[in-house]
């Protein structure tokens, strides 16, 4: 069986995200293929997020929460409809995707997948410490995908 593994035919691990994916431009989603999901998840949480606005903006900056995605799930599509999993808030203070904003050089952006063995009991308005929080001790598997983004 393969590992936990998340990629974008969008943008190689590692490489430029499209300009189409930034907050000030589509802020959509970019397509995301998920493989080697353990046969004992019970859900997918995602979380992408820019460990590079520590020195600009103070903290890392959430982007993206989402969980109780269901394990069959191979393909998020782009601009896709989280309905029927939990969008959390991100830090641009909004439920669902807030795509790249850097505010002063590229930066690097990590799509963190985690295969989980329960749903999580979690209100919408849960913030990235609450979902990890929720998740201490229930994940299986997790996976990265990391892209670039500059001004």
């Amino acid at each position: 069986m393969t590992a936990l593994q998340v990629t974008s035919p969008a943008f190689a691990n590692g490489e430029p995200i499209p300009e189409r994916y930034g907050y000030t431009a589509e802020n959509v989603n970019p397509t995301l293929e998920i493989e080697g999901v353990p046969e004992e998840t019970e859900s997918l949480a995602l979380v992408m997020d820019d460990p590079d606005a520590v020195e600009p903006a103070g903290k890392i900056w959430d982007h993206w929460l989402v969980w109780n995605i269901d394990p069959s799930t191979s393909t998020i599509p782009e601009d896709w409809d989280a309905s029927e999993a939990v969008e959390g808030r991100n830090d641009f203070g909004e439920r669902g995707y807030g795509g790249p904003n850097p505010p002063d050089r590229e930066h690097t952006y990590r799509f963190r997948l985690f295969a989980l063995d329960q749903r999580l009991d979690l209100d919408a308005n849960a913030t990235k410490d609450q979902l990890e929080s929720a998740m201490d001790g229930k994940v299986i598997a997790e996976a990265q995908l990391e892209g670039t983004y500059a001004p």
